[in-house]
C-alpha cells in the first residue's frame, strides 16, 4: 500500500473516539497497519471496524496508559501483529475538572497529572525502549495542547500536565536524536471533540463561547490534528524533532 505511512506499524492510544479515531484513520489511509488502544473497548472497536470499511489494516489493544504494563503489552501487541513499532502517537488524556485552583480537589490533580503526563512519559519510555531493541528509527508525536503553551484559567491540573508534555518531549527528543528517534508534540487548540462538549456540559459554556476564542471563528476538526500527526510520524518529517506543534487557528498568536 502506498501512502506517507505505507509498511509502517503505528500505535496510537486514546483512539476510541475524537482525535484518536481520526488519526487512526488518517494513518491507515496512509498504509499504516494501525494499533487502537484505549480502554473503551466498544468504541475503540468501532475505530477498527471502520479501519477495515476502507480497507485498512488494525486491530484492538485495551490500554490503560496510567499503568505500565498496559502500556508495554499495547506495543507488544503491535510488534506481534505486525512485527515490528515504528511510530506512536501518545494521544490518551483527560481534561479533569475546570475549577479555580483553591476549589480542585488534590484527587482531581493527582489523576490528570497521573493519565495527561505520567501516561505520556511511561509510553515515550517503552517506546523508545522498542525502537532501541529493534535497533531501529522511530517517531513518537505526543497530544500536548494549547494549554502546554499557555495559561488558561481553572485548569491548573491540566496546564501543568499538558506543559510537562511539552517539555517531556524536548528532554526526549534532545536524549534520543543521535539514534534517530524523533519525538514531538502537537498542541491542539479547540477542536470539536467528545471531550470539549464534556467541557461545555462541566462549565455551562455554550459552544458558541469557545469558538468566539477562536481567531479563525470555528472549531477545529479532529481530522486537522490527525493530519499534523500523520505528517510529523511520516518520513516527510525526517528533520523535525522536539517541537510542538501549535494546531490551533491562530490561538496562540494573540
Amino acid at each position: 500500500m502506498s501512502g506517507k505511512l505505507a509498511n509502517k506499524s503505528i500505535l496510537i492510544t486514546g483512539a476510541s473516539t475524537g482525535i484518536g479515531r481520526a488519526c487512526a484513520l488518517r494513518a491507515a489511509q496512509e498504509g499504516a497497519a494501525v494499533t487502537v488502544a484505549d480502554i473503551n473497548d466498544d468504541e475503540g472497536q468501532k475505530t477498527v471496524e471502520e479501519i477495515a470499511k476502507a480497507n485498512g489494516t488494525a486491530h484492538y489493544v485495551r490500554c490503560d496508559v496510567a499503568k505500565a504494563g498496559d502500556v508495554q503489552n499495547a506495543i507488544a501487541s503491535a510488534v506481534s501483529s505486525y512485527e515490528r513499532l515504528d511510530g506512536a502517537f501518545n494521544n490518551a488524556g483527560i481534561s479533569g475538572e475546570f475549577t479555580n485552583i483553591v476549589k480542585m480537589s488534590e484527587e482531581n490533580f493527582d489523576r490528570t497529572i497521573l493519565i495527561d503526563l505520567k501516561g505520556v512519559w511511561l509510553c515515550v519510555k517503552y517506546q523508545v525502549e522498542q525502537f532501541l531493541k529493534q535497533d531501529s528509527k522511530g517517531a513518537i508525536v505526543s497530544t500536548a495542547s494549547v494549554a502546554g503553551l499557555l495559561g488558561t484559567r481553572g485548569a491548573t491540573a491540566y496546564c501543568a500536565a499538558k506543559h510537562g508534555v511539552v517539555g517531556l518531549t524536548k528532554a526526549a527528543a534532545l536524549e534520543y536524536a543521535r539514534k534517530g528517534i524523533r519525538v514531538n508534540a502537537v498542541c491542539p487548540g479547540i477542536i470539536e471533540t467528545p471531550m470539549l462538549h464534556g467541557m461545555s456540559d462541566d462549565t455551562g459554556l455554550a459552544l458558541d463561547a469557545f469558538v468566539a476564542q477562536e481567531p479563525m471563528n470555528r472549531l477545529g476538526e479532529p481530522r486537522e490534528i490527525g493530519d499534523a500527526a500523520v505528517w510529523l510520524l511520516s518520513d516527510d518529517a525526517s528533520f523535525v524533532t522536539g517541537i510542538a506543534m501549535p494546531v490551533d487557528g491562530g490561538y496562540t498568536a494573540i
